[in-house]
């Protein structure tokens, strides 16, 4: 359950968030949403795919940690073993918002109290004792808006290889050391045939949308699913080992 409330530094000013990486924490999860601006650090540690995780955001880009839900195969000992951690995840429990209308609308950020990094005794403050923002939330505001920014332009993204008919669906049987399988559906993938197909003036579009660098930097994430393969391999040797 999420309990979502607008963020100030009265009725939160003893809130603390923890900042380590663990299952407890909530970071057992199988992909998170990536956008193209962070596609240059992600595709050097995971696959890139695309996901529609609902009607409401539609089709988006994401990253994968494992191959079924719960499953996050680069944490490990209360560690996420990867140099760079996508910002859909290191943003948790925090969401940024909109408050009035029109031109007077503003951005604000929610907390969401019922998240398990949320705590009264432990992690970072979001206030100083005085009731000004720690340095913690001013860097968390930063990433919000980064997020947010990126949101929008990973669905303009989206949309244009759509347009295009870049993505296609993939199903895929992983076949693991021990025999048994795992299946993945409701992915997409960059169609690389469809792209070397292009169009110069098709291309030169995705240029100037600033669209092609990370639809390369997507495919340059393929070799990540051989690795993500691995992984799971070698904590099913240690699980039997």
């Amino acid at each position: 359950m999420t309990r979502f409330a607008l963020l100030n530094n009265e009725e939160h000013r003893d809130l603390r968030v923890a900042v380590n990486r663990s299952a407890a924490l909530g970071d057992q999860v199988m992909y998170g949403m990536t956008y193209p601006a962070e596609f240059r650090d992600v595709q050097c540690e995971y696959p890139i795919l695309f996901f529609k995780n609902s009607e409401e955001e539609g089709t988006l880009p994401v990253a994968l940690f494992g191959f079924q839900r719960g499953e996050n195969l680069f944490l490990h000992n209360d560690q996420w073993h990867a140099d760079y951690v996508p910002a859909s995840i290191r943003r948790q429990p925090f969401l940024i918002g909109a408050q009035g209308q029109g031109e007077a609308q503003k951005r604000v950020i929610s907390i969401d109290l019922d998240h398990p990094r949320v705590s009264a005794v432990e992690g970072e403050r979001l206030f100083e004792p005085l009731g000004g923002t720690s340095p913690y939330l001013e860097q968390m505001a930063n990433l919000l808006e980064h997020l947010h920014a990126g949101f929008e332009h990973a669905q303009k993204y989206v949309a244009a290889l759509t347009e295009l008919q870049l993505l296609e669906n993939v199903s895929l049987e992983i076949e693991l050391a021990d025999g048994s399988t795992n299946q993945l559906f409701g992915f997409q993938t960059i169609d690389e045939d469809r792209l070397a197909g292009l169009s110069a003036e098709q291309l030169r579009e995705l240029q100037q949308q600033g669209f092609l660098l990370p639809t390369y930097m997507a495919l340059a994430s393929t070799p990540n699913m051989g690795r993500l393969v691995r992984r799971k391999n070698d904590l099913l040797e240690g699980q039997n080992g």
